[in-house]
């Protein structure tokens, strides 16, 4: 082996042809053969055509001089009129023969002979067959007619004074000039603009039409009036302007043809070139055009990445960015593969956005589509999905292929990319910021069962808003909603805040306290300077640093706000309960002494989530004055905090009974076994200690485990939660993991159903008439309709059925467009609704981004739409820990030490906690808890007038007749909340109805005739609630089902819900008010004498989620 491997000659360093050709001594003795590749490109032709015509950059310079040389033949021609002098006379021999100095014509005979010379060269190179094509071609027709004569006069010296028109060179220069702009796009590696070609092509062609005529009225005039050049240039001008001033004339027959003929020529031409100028002018209007370099490098600008742009998109984008002062001087460019809708271009077309919003027609994959929006020089990129299609698995495809693309492009650019499908959320994890819109749905529908109208809560946090919305309403609600909705989240170091910066080196509950009762802002969480995770109310145990960075919520941000000491208030006499303006900080006089009495703490075991937690001091109850309150530490005593250890289940076995501890046992808190996709967040949830059987699943078969077939069977101790849904998507993960996360007490816990498809029959089986919340999903399947807005109407009217059928029922619906969430609960005699229409559009007038905020539905979190958390992307660009805490607030994410969002229902019992500053100073005493904000709900009370009756003669009818017969019914939603015999205008115009009702049937004879018409007045005064409730319990006999409770079901006193985010100190509590509370984290305070395995396991997890999975 060793001799057959020394016996092969080693190569040399560097193989090379020459080698061989010279002979090389060590490989004469090679029987290997030289191949030559690409043997026809080395022939003589094909490296003339390589340098003339293939080449870029020499052919653009060849191009360059045959333009050049034209120009200097036209140069030439016209120095050869300016020195020649007129002759007397009116020969024609003037025409053929002129006075041509020697010089000068040596001159034109070398630029002919070049010419000549090029012209022939490259049709030799550019000749494929057909020798009469190339002859006939009209440039080199010209090139003949200016070339030959003056090479011919070189071997007959008679002829060096024979006429040339020359001038006509300036089309084989417009020719070439066109040549040459094709090679200089493609030598410098650049779109071709058309528009810059087609307009450089229409002014070449006005010049050579006019130097033409200029020239040719000169030259034919030699035998009339002699016209110079500036008069030939005078009189060209005026004739294609259609002036005629008729100054200046032609005389001559000749001159004249010639005349007429120029103005054929532009009448042919000129239209068409201003027809394909106005063509490409249109098309460009469509496509966009680009962004300039110049403009890029020196101005500051965005891009908007869409596959299809809708104005409600469009404008939520723009009043969003455009919200922020910082964001005025910046630039959108829209880049949309489609042509820009007619909405969308009335709206740009506006000075306001016309001046600041750029649309181009393109594509994100190309890279020159990229390059026209200068991705590359950008600050952001906004990578929306289309959820309008019909398959939303492929419109985030799509989305994922456009975020690939900008990322090659533009490695540098700040991705913010909106993905539909939380699966395909890893394909994008290397974009700066996310959002996922199933993620954020179903966690938002989940808390609404639990936190009500914790969708509507987000929403108005992530909204950008003054606080001006509803202030010329008469109704306070209204007032009071709109002022707070205009609370943010806001950041800022706490070394340079004046908020935050006296409360360095104190616990978080007591800087969290006092500064809500000082300046009225709520510090909701904090951020290490040398970590990137948020904590959301990290408990009193954390010490403020100086250089934590605080997150609080506020009317506006620190910066803008200007401070007033109380005695200052006091001169001004201003007292007021909320707000003094936008601008202004709420007055808290109400609180300077409040707190000041020390009393003990109140219990201090583990208590329940939505249980009561405002007890009464013992040794103050029995006494005349006011109970006090303890005051928050500034620094964590232990004894003080509640350590609760949800890992253990003693406190709540400790006070179940004992069929409750059986149940207890077969939950485990733990993290799901699985995970449905990639990227989900662990959290710890109550877990069952053994797999379910599949078969066991549907609630509506019984299998060999159990025989129910309904939900009422089961004996469900709680209420149900029902999810009507199309298909049991990934994102469910999400819906079931906030209402089974290990802070919810095991009492607690709702069963879920999903129902897949809902016809009566099956919500009735599934326990909808004792159910505690029903969330109805949009469908993916009618998300895609011919007329957008129509996409929601099979859900609507889903809903609307329900509404009617179980009218206490509480429904949480989500919606494709905000505007469709006036349909919700609708009622078309309705007043009240009618005047809240009213007031939305107002709202809107006033340039409102939150109009359809005082809508019921939306208020009391019955109803909301997913696109209205696009806002929370947008806002990502000047708060990008938006994002984060949204996540946090729903509970997508889990950070060791980090709170969590829950509520609180203040009772009877609660009020003597008065004001919501006392519950601030009770729950950060005594459980650490920082509420946010109030969910209140008051009686819908109406007006008395006559247009704002609504109430029909059935209802009048039922009210009398259950009246005498001894049964107490409750009025009908739309019925006034007081007694309708206080009102004598209604009951003589119900009675007035039943009258005119009992006109309608025609008379008979007799006893027949009787015995018809009370029958008929009978199905005459059954209301249509008595028909439904007749339907439902027809149908739950039908399917062996009890009836019992859905008679209570149908009675609902009409109410309105709102939310108060932030409230000033000074609110006043009301029964039935559901606090929101950022709660610590309970982990957090486990004793220290226990085993840390299942901490050490929390922080290795959290520290899991929050890296990024590359592909």
């Amino acid at each position: 082996m060793v001799d057959l491997e020394s016996e092969v000659p080693p190569l040399p360093p560097r193989y090379r042809f020459r080698d061989l050709l010279l002979g090389d001594q060590g490989w004469q003795n090679d029987d290997r053969v030289q191949v030559e590749f690409y043997m026809n490109e080395n022939t003589f032709k094909e490296r003339l055509k390589l340098f003339f015509i293939k080449n870029q950059r020499s052919s653009l310079r060849i191009r360059l001089f045959n333009f050049s040389l034209k120009l200097l033949s036209c140069l030439l021609y016209i120095i050869r009129v300016l020195l020649e002098n007129p002759s007397q006379g009116n020969e024609w021999s003037h025409i053929f023969w002129v006075n041509r100095s020697l010089p000068l014509w040596g001159l034109q005979v070398s630029v002919a002979l070049i010419s000549l010379f090029e012209t022939l060269l490259l049709g030799y190179l550019s000749y494929k067959g057909n020798i009469w094509e190339q002859i006939l071609r009209i440039p080199f027709i010209l090139e003949i007619i200016n070339a030959v004569p003056f090479i011919i006069s070189i071997f007959w010296p008679s002829l060096r004074n024979l006429f040339v028109p020359v001038f006509l060179n300036c089309w084989l220069a417009k020719h070439a000039l066109e040549n040459m702009i094709n090679d200089l796009h493609r030598a410098i590696q650049r779109t071709q603009s058309a528009m810059f070609n087609q307009v450089l092509i229409l002014i070449s062609t006005l010049l050579c039409l006019i130097f033409t005529c200029i020239c040719g009225i000169q030259h034919l005039e030699r035998i009339g009036k002699k016209l110079n050049l500036f008069d030939s240039l005078y009189f060209c001008i005026v004739t294609f302007s259609t002036v005629g001033f008729g100054d200046v004339t032609p005389e001559t027959w000749s001159s004249k043809l010639f005349v007429v003929a120029m103005i054929c020529v532009a009448l042919v031409v000129l239209p068409i070139q201003f027809e394909q100028l106005a063509y490409l002018w249109m098309e460009r209007q469509k496509s966009g055009g680009n962004y300039s370099r110049h403009r890029a490098q020196t101005e500051k600008h965005v891009v908007l990445c869409v596959s299809s742009l809708k104005i409600d998109l469009l404008m939520d984008f723009l009043n969003e960015f455009y919200a922020h002062p910082r964001l005025q001087d910046y630039y959108v460019v829209i880049l949309c593969p489609t042509e820009m809708d007619v909405q969308v271009r009335r709206v740009l077309q506006i000075p306001m956005w016309s001046q600041r919003v750029i649309y181009l027609q393109g594509s994100a994959l190309k890279d020159q589509d990229l390059l026209r929006a200068k991705m590359d020089d950008a600050e952001a990129c906004f990578i929306l999905s289309s959820r309008c299609e019909v398959d939303r698995t492929s419109s985030d495809h799509q989305t994922i292929l456009r975020a690939w693309a900008v990322k090659d492009f533009a490695p540098n650019c700040p991705l913010y990319v909106q993905i539909l499908k939380p699966e395909n959320k890893f394909h994008i994890k290397f974009a700066d910021h996310v959002v996922c819109e199933e993620e954020f749905k179903y966690a938002m529908l989940a808390l609404n069962c639990i936190c009500p109208a914790t969708s509507t809560l987000i929403t108005l946090l992530v909204h950008t808003s003054r606080g001006q919305e509803g202030q010329q309403s008469p109704e306070q609600w209204q007032k009071t909603y709109g002022r707070c909705s205009g609370n943010e989240v806001y950041h800022i170091v706490l070394e340079e805040s004046t908020f935050f910066a006296e409360y360095e080196g104190k616990s978080f509950t007591y800087a969290s306290f006092h500064a809500h009762k000082k300046f009225g802002v709520c510090l909701i969480g904090v951020r290490r300077e040398d970590n990137k995770n948020i904590l959301l109310n990290p408990g009193p145990r954390y010490i403020m640093n100086a250089t934590d960075i605080c997150f609080y919520i506020n009317i506006t941000k620190e910066e803008n706000s200007a401070f007033k000491n109380q005695d200052q208030q006091r001169k001004s006499n201003v007292s007021r309960s909320f707000y003094h303006g936008p601008s202004r900080l709420p007055v808290h006089s109400i609180i300077a002494s409040m707190g000041t009495v020390a009393i003990d703490l109140q219990d201090t075991s583990c208590r329940s989530v939505s249980g009561p937690t405002l007890s009464l001091p013992v040794e103050g109850s029995k006494e005349i004055r006011r109970p006090s309150i303890a005051p928050v530490l500034e620094v964590a005593d232990t004894s003080s905090i509640q350590t609760c250890d949800l890992l253990s289940d003693q406190s709540e076995d400790e006070t179940a009974p004992d069929e409750e501890i059986s149940s207890n046992l077969e939950y485990a808190k733990g993290y799901p076994p699985y995970s449905p996709y990639i990227g989900s967040s662990p959290t710890l949830c109550h877990l069952l200690h053994e797999k379910v059987p599949f078969c066991c699943l549907r609630l509506d078969k019984s299998c060999q485990h159990n025989y129910y077939e309904d939900a009422k069977a089961y004996g469900f101790k709680n209420k149900l939660i029902i999810v009507a849904a199309e298909t049991a998507g990934n994102g469910l993960y999400n819906f079931i993991v906030p209402l089974r996360a290990y802070y919810r007490p095991k009492k607690e816990l709702n069963p879920i159903v999903l129902l897949l498809d809902n016809p009566l029959d099956d919500l009735l089986r599934c326990g909808v008439t004792f159910a505690a919340n029903m969330v109805v999903v949009d469908k993916e399947s009618t998300m895609s309709a011919e007329e957008d807005y129509m996409a929601d109407a099979k859900t609507i009217v889903n809903v609307q059925t329900l509404f009617r059928l179980f009218s206490s029922l509480s429904i949480i619906t989500e919606l494709t467009h905000p505007a469709n969430m006036r349909f919700m609960q609708f009622r078309a005699k309705d007043c009240y609704s009618l005047a809240l229409s009213k007031l939305e559009k107002k709202e809107r007038e006033r340039g409102s981004n939150l109009a359809f905020m005082f809508r019921l539905p939306f208020a009391a979190g019955r109803v909301f739409s997913i696109s209205m958390l696009d806002t929370l992307l947008y806002q990502s660009f000047v708060k990008d820990y938006m994002i984060s805490i949204t996540r946090l607030l729903l509970g997508l994410d889990t950070i060791p030490g980090s709170g969590f969002l829950c509520s609180m229902k203040i009772t009877e019992d609660d009020l003597w906690i008065r004001t919501y500053a006392r519950l601030y100073q009770k729950l950060c005493s005594s459980t650490g808890d920082v509420p946010i904000g109030i969910y209140r709900t008051e009686s819908q009370k109406l007006t008395t007038s006559e247009s704002q009756i609504s109430i029909s003669v059935e209802e009048w009818e039922d009210t009398k007749d259950s009246k005498e017969q001894g049964h107490h019914r409750s009025n009908h939603r739309n019925s006034t909340s007081s007694d309708q015999s206080d009102h004598p205008l209604l009951r003589r115009k119900s009675m007035q109805w039943a009258r005119r009702l009992s006109r309608k049937g025609p008379k008979h004879s007799g006893k027949t005739a009787e015995k018809i018409t009370q029958q008929r007045l009978n199905l005459y005064r059954r209301s249509e609630r008595q028909e439904l409730a007749e339907l439902v319990k027809n149908r739950m006999k039908h399917l062996g089902l009890s009836t019992v409770g859905y008679d209570e079901m149908n009675d609902h006193q009409s109410t309105l819900s709102y939310i108060l985010i932030n409230p000033s100190p000074d609110t006043r509590l009301e029964p039935n008010d559901v606090v929101y509370l950022i709660r610590p984290d309970p982990l957090a305070y486990l004793p220290n004498s226990e085993p840390s395995r299942k901490n050490s396991i929390c922080n290795a997890i959290g520290q899991e989620s929050q890296e990024e999975t590359q592909l």
